[in-house]
């Protein structure tokens, strides 16, 4: 009975540095070899190489003169991902939802109709840091106005940043807004340049 749990004892040992040590350091290996900028955090950095955020993780953007981000849940807080769990028949989504229509009805002059869903709505880890090109669009004469931009310009910089389905048919076409943006800022420091 004894040889039997030596032996289980060592099985164990080996399963736990099989599976707790050597799988994870081959798979990371792996991935930062294969997919360095992936592995890393997909950081997105200035032209300076200061890091500003992170093309899989939203950020909050704010004024006229920037495409803003899909509503989040979690206040665009990283280390809290998750989504609101409101159902639609909810008085609270109901309140909120209503609020932001007359929002941007009233100060982007946006028909009811116009407005894309997810810029009313959550993602499910209110850290989406995509929307869609229809979201974008919807932003353009806003984001045109306030940099005093023509909106064909503005456009054009949404049709270069939009991404489309992967390999023709998986997922939906989107739109990174922290990459969005930073082309944005650079436009108008040529701009200035010029």
């Amino acid at each position: 009975m004894l040889k039997h749990l030596k032996i289980a004892a060592k099985m164990a040992l080996a399963t736990l540095v099989l599976t707790g040590v050597v799988y994870p350091f081959a798979i990371t290996g792996i991935a930062q070899a294969a997919f360095s900028r992936q592995a890393n955090g997909s950081l997105v950095r200035d032209e300076a190489g200061e890091v500003v955020g992170s093309s899989l993780i939203a950020q909050k953007f704010e004024g006229p003169g920037y495409f803003h981000p899909r509503p989040s849940a979690v206040g665009y807080d990283a280390s809290n991902s998750g989504g609101s769990n409101l159902g639609p028949t909810n008085r609270a989504l109901k309140a909120r939802v209503t609020a932001e229509v007359e929002k941007l009805t009233r100060d982007e002059e946006l028909a009811k109709g116009d407005i894309p869903i997810d810029r009313l709505t959550t993602s499910a880890s209110g850290l989406d840091p995509d929307i869609t090109p229809a979201n974008a669009e919807s932003q353009v004469h806003r984001v045109a106005k306030a940099r005093s931009m023509s909106v064909d310009i503005v456009r054009n910089l949404v049709a270069t940043h939009t991404t489309p389905r992967q390999f023709g048919f998986l997922g939906e076409p989107r739109v990174n807004v922290l990459e969005l943006n930073m082309a944005l800022d650079d436009l108008g420091k040529r701009e200035k340049r010029s």
